[in-house]
């Protein structure tokens, strides 16, 4: 059996991280900055309700584990396919759909998504119109199952 650390993240208050190195140098810093908050010797009662066996397998694979609610900025899969965002609907700060995103447009040199070619209006190709939008002004609503921007299309 060995001793465990336990830490609070300073940013996420009720995520605390469990590893078998006092200073804790192993967290993950993206998490923290963290705070030793209890040390849990070998013979000591396990009173934490993540199982013993849980959090040792966890710092045997990573060097720490984590309990509590990770708040991530970003999504968990960095990478999404083009034709995954091709044909997903465009709506505006109200919840109206306002288009339909025909494509993306990529720079050469970074290969990054810079901005994103929206169609609008029309029925059947006819009185269709195109509007390019920053790829930046685009955030994914998985309530909506698209993409809202707070720029106008007509």
């Amino acid at each position: 059996m060995r001793t465990y650390y336990v830490f609070q993240s300073q940013k996420s208050p009720r995520l605390q991280g469990f590893t078998d190195e006092p200073q804790g140098q192993y967290l993950p810093s993206d998490e923290g900055p963290w705070k030793a908050v209890r040390r849990i010797e070998p013979d000591e009662e396990w009173d934490v309700d993540t199982s013993r066996a849980v959090v040792a397998a966890g710092i045997l694979e990573n060097g720490y584990y984590l309990s509590g609610p990770i708040e991530r900025s970003g999504p968990l899969h960095p990478e999404i396919e083009s034709d995954r965002v091709e044909g997903t609907p465009v709506f505006n700060s109200a919840n109206e759909r306002i288009g339909t995103i025909k494509r993306l447009l990529i720079e050469k040199i970074s290969g990054r998504v810079t901005k994103v070619d929206v169609t609008f209006g029309g029925f059947l190709g006819v009185g269709v119109h195109h509007s390019t939008i920053p790829w930046e002004r685009l955030e994914y609503d998985p309530d909506l199952e698209g993409y809202r921007t707070d720029i106008a299309g007509a």
